[in-house]
């Protein structure tokens, strides 16, 4: 069974008296366990993509299905609902609340959950805190830490939810080479340990390089799935023709 699902899926934007045609009949299925990158040039639609997963936005047509459940369809709250319970998000810009301490900040998206209690959070805070090494820090605001510790902060909040799913928008684009690497290690550990799925919409070849599965989109479609030969680490590509190719034959 698939944990993430998409069926012809077609995502319409309106920019001003224009319409942009920002994904073109995307069909794909996602593995439980999976570190995965979308990658691709500016405008080709891995961010809208991940948003669509995300449940952030809604497709202009097409189906989601998250753990085999139609998500297109849902109301806004439900969608709230599900994002708080299955799908953590690491963002490139870290949007940490520079009001709360990285303790307070890990355990915000935990606030909604009424089931969960006060000792629960803080127990997970705690865990996920020591997990991504940051323990003696829980106090800290968010400008009392370098780039990389607001990452492993931004990184612990998505944790803190036990998400079936993390998506990550360009996590390493603030980072330099060094932390960025630091980073993506310790994704792979957490990937690896907790079995959570990562899904990265990225640039950086450090983050395709660590991939075990790849899709390369180009103006709004896919264009490539990749599965990673562990033996030599190489690419295993299937190219997929865009359908604009096609039509134009």
């Amino acid at each position: 069974m698939s944990l993430v699902r998409v069926e012809h899926v077609f995502k319409d934007y309106r920019l001003g008296e224009q319409t942009v045609h920002a994904l073109h009949d995307i069909t794909w299925s996602i593995d439980a366990g999976v570190f995965l990158a979308i990658s691709g040039p500016s405008g080709s639609g891995k961010t809208t993509l991940l948003n669509l997963i995300g449940c952030i936005d809604k497709p202009s047509s097409g189906k989601i299905y998250i753990n085999e459940e139609d998500v297109s369809e849902k109301s806004p709250n439900e969608l709230a609902d599900l994002r708080s319970r299955s799908i953590g998000f690491v963002f490139q810009t870290f949007n940490l609340l520079p009001v709360l301490s990285a303790a307070e900040n890990v355990e915000y998206p935990l606030l909604r959950r009424a089931e969960i209690s006060s000792e629960e959070r803080k127990q997970r805070v705690d865990y996920f805190l020591e997990i991504v090494g940051l323990a003696k820090f829980a106090d800290h605001r968010p400008n009392q830490l370098s780039g990389g510790q607001r990452q492993r902060v931004a990184i612990a909040r998505a944790l803190a939810i036990k998400p079936a799913i993390v998506l990550a928008d360009e996590p390493t684009a603030n980072l330099d080479k060094a932390t960025g690497r630091e980073i993506l290690s310790l994704m792979k550990q957490i990937n690896r340990h907790l079995k959570t799925t990562f899904i990265f919409s990225t640039h950086d070849q450090k983050v395709i390089d660590r991939a075990d599965r790849l899709v390369q989109m180009e103006d709004g479609c896919i264009t490539a799935f990749g599965v990673r030969n562990e033996t030599d680490k190489t690419w295993n590509l299937a190219r997929v023709r865009p359908v604009a190719d096609s039509e134009n034959e």
